[in-house]
């Protein structure tokens, strides 16, 4: 079985569109959400658009660091394949 896969994060809550690509700071990846940061929606939210550009289930995603803040250091566990190049070609976008 695959290792767990942790990576920074920059959530911007409230966005008119989903949107998951794009370097924050350090090098986070930005994610997008519709969903308003309150009763922990955008963090649901969050999971779920880091599912479907890793192409895992909503479950395989957690949210390890920052629950109540905008950077989160998550983690996807089991790692897809190539996730490493996943969130490389995210970052770039």
């Amino acid at each position: 079985m695959a290792d767990a896969f942790r990576f920074g994060i920059r959530v911007k809550p409230g966005a008119k569109r989903e949107a998951v690509g794009g370097r924050w700071g350090d090098g986070a990846l930005v994610v997008a959400v519709a969903a308003p940061a309150v009763e922990g929606k955008a963090n649901e939210a969050v999971r779920k658009a880091l599912a479907k550009a890793f192409g895992v289930r909503k479950q395989d995603v957690e949210v390890v660091a920052g629950e109540r803040g905008r950077d989160k250091v998550v983690r996807v566990d089991p790692a897809p394949a190539g996730a490493a190049e996943v969130l490389a070609r995210l970052l770039d976008g």
